[in-house]
């Protein structure tokens, strides 16, 4: 077994194959996309069947594996994986509004194949480089940019026309290897894993107001003919988790209405339409709440701060969402791997939410910065009420 909360250099596939068969409880990765991203030599291609064989093997069955990729290449990406051997589950849609378009003018491309241009102006740009959000600062010496028009009828015709959209979505994968037992329940009794973990993802929100809430729908049944009353009661800790999370931009909030929660204002209310073939009205016990449809959960890209001074990874996650992720779906005391750990937020995560790791990376100043970042994550104290749950 390899040594834990440690990183190992070398190709995943080598590395993997000095680890024992069923020894590990989860895998959270954001392996290459395939997109040659930034002209990285790394990301020519996704991942081999081979290599998420390998993740098969040492991940114990039932236990689950959650994939980043591109939206270009993500069904390659889920069809090597499932033809590793995984079980498909779900998709998970992480969802920002700080994605830079990287798309052609169409107009413009006419006119320079015609060697055409009409400068109408210029403007100062605060963009550098070629456009790519890494590039982006305000403290650096603005461009002139020039502000061109149409120049022929052609390029007129086909002004607003561009090649791609704009990138607001990264899909995760969500697989799991077969269960090795009859039933999820006891596959989690032998070996730990086949569920997720629900409660302790479920998304914050307004306090919900007390109602001994269950997060069940009650329903109580007449057979005298009296009206059949529906309760619905949410749960103190949250929403169900679901396969969305949104970043907290401006632009994303703006993709969604402002909307109550879906149990109206607090009180009763009547159903006009007859429930349970021709009885009566139901009567719905409903709770308040309000807001952007936005606000059930959010994650935002990595800042400046939080990836770290010096650290030159293009792909950095943000620790919030790895650290939900790994959650997600890694069992008490349990043990990460991460095949393509680059600048070691999986690590970061895990230590934060009291996991062990495994890291495996290839290139070495990666891991100079993803050993730095984790040394400097400090876990906090428990809290005192925490201390109670702990002790008990």
């Amino acid at each position: 077994m390899l040594e834990l909360n440690q990183i190992h250099q070398g190709d995943c596939l080598e590395v993997m194959r000095q680890m024992p068969d069923n020894s590990v409880d989860s895998i959270v990765t954001d392996p290459p996309y395939g997109l040659s991203f930034m002209g990285q030599r790394w990301d020519y291609d996704v991942p081999s069947v081979d290599i998420w064989a390998e993740c098969l093997r040492v991940l114990k069955p039932g236990g689950h594996m959650l994939s980043f990729s591109g939206t270009r290449t993500q069904h390659r990406m889920a069809v090597n994986i499932e033809d590793a051997g995984f079980e498909i589950r779900d998709m998970i849609a992480w969802v920002y509004g700080s994605g830079f378009p990287k798309s052609l003018n169409v107009g413009k491309a006419i006119d320079k194949a015609k060697g055409l241009e009409n400068i109408i102006g210029t403007k100062k740009d605060r963009w550098t480089g070629k456009g790519n959000s890494l590039n982006f600062s305000t403290d650096r010496p603005q461009e002139v940019c020039k502000i061109t028009a149409p120049a022929s009828t052609e390029a007129a015709q086909w002004d607003g026309w561009g090649s791609a959209l704009k990138p607001a979505l990264e899909p995760i994968t969500l697989a799991r290897k077969p269960l090795s037992e009859k039933t999820i329940a006891a596959n989690v009794l032998t070996w730990g894993c086949g569920g997720v973990n629900v409660d302790g993802c479920r998304v914050e929100g307004q306090p919900w107001k007390s109602h001994n809430a269950t997060g069940l729908a009650k329903t109580k049944f007449f057979t005298n003919g009296e009206t059949p009353v529906i309760e619905k009661h949410p749960h103190t800790k949250g929403r169900f988790p679901a396969n969305l999370i949104l970043d907290d931009s401006d632009e994303v909030r703006g993709l969604f209405p402002e909307t109550k929660s879906g149990l109206m204002k607090e009180g009763q209310s009547r159903n006009s339409k007859p429930l349970f073939g021709s009885r009566s009205d139901a009567i719905h016990q409903t709770i308040g709440d309000s807001g952007s449809a936005a606000r059930f959960f959010y994650c935002a890209k990595a800042s400046k701060s939080e990836r770290g001074e010096g650290n030159v990874h293009p792909t950095v996650k943000p620790v919030t969402l790895i650290r939900y992720l790994v959650r997600l779906i890694t069992q008490p005391d349990g043990i990460v791997l991460d095949p393509f750990f680059g600048s070691g937020t999986t690590g970061i995560a895990a230590k934060l939410e009291g996991f062990d790791y495994i890291g495996i990376e290839r290139e070495a100043d990666y891991i100079e910065i993803a050993k730095r970042r984790i040394d400097d994550t400090e876990v906090p104290e428990p809290k005192p009420e925490q201390m109670s749950l702990i002790n008990a």
